[in-house]
């Protein structure tokens, strides 16, 4: 049995602390898998719940160093209100750390910018009580704002799995701890070192605190998307219960309440109409921008909003049943996936500290070794340099915000990704292959054409076809059934109906046995069906679909439906050609039919007259050209072969089993929302190299120059507080760069 629970983890501030996570839960019996992101603070852990529980994992992430606790619901509004208030925790504490660093940092460096500030102090309060000044303030920093530091990176040194913190940690200890000495026992350091660092110590922490403080509020903003879904839903809704109209709070709506929605209200939860007639705008859940028609019978979708009519509707999905809470536990799934990239990430960060801690080791011996006078002095700001300058929480930021975003403003565009990793994937597609009914078409097939064989008569043929028919689901069936209601046909109980595996149907009707289907379905029953062959060939190269109808084993009658094709179907497979993706089309359709389909929309790659259950192989030989294939369905006979492609895009138009099946699900029929997901796609994973080549390629320019390699040419040696400063800025641009990706649209995406 496999169970998936989440863990809400605390402390967590760099790439190497979500490796330490990691790898605790991983080391656990009975954990299966486990992802843990840094942007939402959370780890999603697969599980046997026969070995663990989740307050176990809860307890080991605990004692590991990292407070975590159990996801029991995801409510968007609890996670907001907490990482809110933690943010005004940290602005309040880098607040107070800039206000007593600003007094050190005028004490020490103001000699080094306001010619005779040192005489000053010389001949004010002196060099000692300065000093002492600076020391009294710094220990109030290093006790209160920057407590955290300490606290979280020598325990984590102690457990020899040194993080940021650690680095933060060593190197201001180093900067304070030699400067106490300096004040309170000059004796044991040579007379050309005595200078004290305490403002280095001071202002590390104010930056990284700073920092800290910017990518709390930064993280905020890459959760805009589903806050902007959540708030589409109303808090109130008109009920009537007992004959009378009450005020209810949508929370407290019950299944089939009957509920009034007024013009220009919000949709409170998903519903059948029952009453009225309205335009409904339904652009902020499938990205459609017209208005759709609801009337009796049709269904509406909790976030929409009301047109000018007024709808009476019945309550049949409501809290987290409804679509708006499906779409956003989606996003929230693929916010917090892990894509294959990040596996680069967690090697290099897995020895990224301890590697920096030895380079900071080799420097300060280094400078002890081989340095100019202050030998001791020049160690030190090389050494915490090093140490500040590389902390790694640039690399950890890299690929879940830029996930988190990208997700995000994918839903407001009407595409969802129900699987985080399908956003590389994608990325990767060399192939995408379509099924024609529905997909490319329209999904709503009309009668064309009902031609019987000599001997038959027409009206008793189309009742017995009509009634079978009325058993099925397939849009086809429907569009006979369409048929023979306006023709006036009498449609009968038809019984032992069953389903041909994509073929067709057969079934009893009133004596008679009625098979309807493909000519193969046919030829598999030794019924011939040459005499209309010719007919049915001409009406499939028009492009439509043509089937056959037997009565008692006989041959009776040539059925043709046709289906128009999406608007945007032709602009859609050569927007897929413009980004170098080959388009191809598999379909159970006559060779003929899905051929004038192809070369009206530009498919030169078609597969026709394909089972079900040979859809897969169909894919699967197209693999063999095409090494990365994705595949785009909407039907029940989808299910297997979305999930056999390397990414699985459904129509959000279609059944629940091929939504479930697929890795990307768009929310209208619109195939524009295929080229929009390979753009956004595409676009993340760009964004997500930008930033992990900005973040390796920040620390492996910078730690040089802060080891001192500049010092000899030019006489640069990096201080403690500008690595620091440099050190946040790294992290603000991969966050800027990741909330970069809010601003795609299906044209620019």
């Amino acid at each position: 049995m496999r169970d998936t629970i989440t863990l809400s983890v605390e402390k967590m501030s760099c790439a190497s602390c979500v490796g330490r996570v990691d790898r605790a839960l991983v080391a656990v019996p009975g954990v299966l898998e486990v992802s843990v992101n840094l942007a939402t603070e959370e780890a999603t852990v697969s599980l046997d719940p026969a070995q663990v529980t989740a307050d176990t994992l809860a307890r080991i992430a605990t004692e590991a160093g990292y407070p975590a606790r159990p996801v029991l619901s995801r409510a968007l509004k609890v996670q907001e209100a907490k990482r809110s208030k933690a943010a005004q925790e940290l602005g309040r504490q880098t607040l107070l750390a800039a206000v007593l660093a600003a007094p050190v940092v005028v004490l020490e460096m103001g000699s080094h910018m306001i010619p005779g500030f040192h005489h000053f102090i010389l001949n004010s309060i002196g060099l000692p009580a300065s000093w002492w000044m600076q020391f009294i303030l710094t220990s109030l920093i290093l006790i209160g704002p920057g407590r955290h530091f300490y606290a979280a990176g020598f325990s984590a040194l102690i457990k020899r799995s040194p993080d940021m913190n650690s680095l933060v940690a060593l190197g201001t200890s180093a900067a304070y701890g030699f400067s106490v000495c300096v004040l309170i026992a000059p004796h044991l350091l040579p007379a050309d070192a005595q200078a004290v660092y305490f403002e280095a110590a001071a202002v590390i922490v104010v930056f990284i605190l700073l920092g800290r403080w910017l990518e709390a509020r930064a993280k905020g903003r890459t959760g805009a998307a589903i806050k902007s879904l959540l708030s589409l839903r109303p808090k109130t809704a008109q009920v009537m219960r007992a004959g009378v109209t009450q005020t209810v709070a949508v929370d407290d709506l019950i299944l089939n309440d009957t509920i009034l929605l007024r013009p220009g209200e919000r949709v409170p939860v998903d519903g059948q109409v029952t009453e009225g007639d309205s335009h409904v705008d339904e652009s902020m859940i499938t990205g459609e921008p017209l208005p759709v028609v609801k009337s009796t019978g049709d269904t509406v979708t909790g976030g929409t909003i009301n047109g000018p009519g007024s709808l009476t509707f019945t309550a049949t999905r409501i809290g987290e049943d409804t679509v708006l809470s499906g779409i956003v536990r989606m996003v929230q799934d693929a916010q917090g996936a892990k894509l294959p990239i990040q596996a680069l990430v967690d090697r290099v960060t897995l020895w990224f500290v301890p590697v920096i801690l030895a380079l900071a080791a080799v420097t300060v011996t280094a400078w002890l070794a081989f340095g100019p006078t202050p030998v001791l002095s020049h160690a030190l700001v090389a050494g915490v340099a090093v140490l500040i300058i590389a902390c790694p929480c640039a690399m950890g930021l890299a690929t879940p915000t830029s996930i988190m975003v990208a997700t995000g403003r994918a839903a407001e565009l009407g595409v969802l990704f129900r699987k985080g990793d399908a956003l590389q994937s994608l990325a990767d597609i060399d192939l995408i292959a379509f099924d024609k009914t529905g997909t490319l078409t329209l999904g709503k097939p009309e009668l064309t054409a009902l031609q019987v064989v000599e001997g038959f008569d027409r009206a008793e043929v189309f009742g017995l076809i009509a009634s079978v028919e009325a058993r099925a689901e397939h849009p086809i069936a429907h569009a006979i059934l369409n048929g023979a209601r306006d023709e006036g046909i009498e449609v009968k109980t038809a019984t032992d109906v069953g389903a041909m595996g994509g073929m067709g149907i057969l079934g009893q009707v009133g004596g008679h046995r009625v098979m309807v289907g493909t000519a193969k379905l046919m030829d598999d029953n030794a019924i011939d069906v040459t005499r209309l062959e010719h007919q049915a060939e001409d009406m499939a190269k028009s492009g439509a679909t043509v089937f056959f109808a037997a009565v008692d084993g006989a041959l009776a009658a040539l059925i043709a439906v046709s289906d128009q094709i999406k608007p945007n179907a032709a602009a859609t497979i050569a927007a897929l050609k413009a980004q170098g993706i080959a388009v191809a089309m598999i379909t159970g359709d006559r060779a003929e039919t899905a051929h004038a389909v192809g070369r009206e929309i530009g498919i030169d790659h078609i597969v026709s007259g394909v089972l079900p259950e040979g859809k897969v192989a169909a894919l699967n030989r197209l693999r063999e050209n095409h090494p990365k294939v994705g595949f785009v369905g909407d039907g029940i006979n989808d299910a297997p072969v979305l999930a056999c492609a390397d990414v699985g895009i459904a129509i959000g138009t279609g059944t629940d089993i091929a939504i479930g099946a697929a890795d990307v699900v768009l929310m209208s029929g619109d195939l524009n929302g295929v080229t929009t997901a390979t753009r956004v796609s595409k676009a993340t994973m760009r964004n997500i190299r930008q930033n992990l080549f900005w973040a390796f390629g920040y620390n492996t320019a910078l730690i040089p120059v802060a080891a001192g390699v500049l010092f000899a040419s030019h006489g640069v040696l990096l201080s403690p507080e500008l690595a620091a400063g440099a050190m946040a800025l790294s992290s603000l641009f991969v966050l800027s760069n990741a909330l970069r990706l809010r601003g795609l649209n299906r044209r620019t995406a």
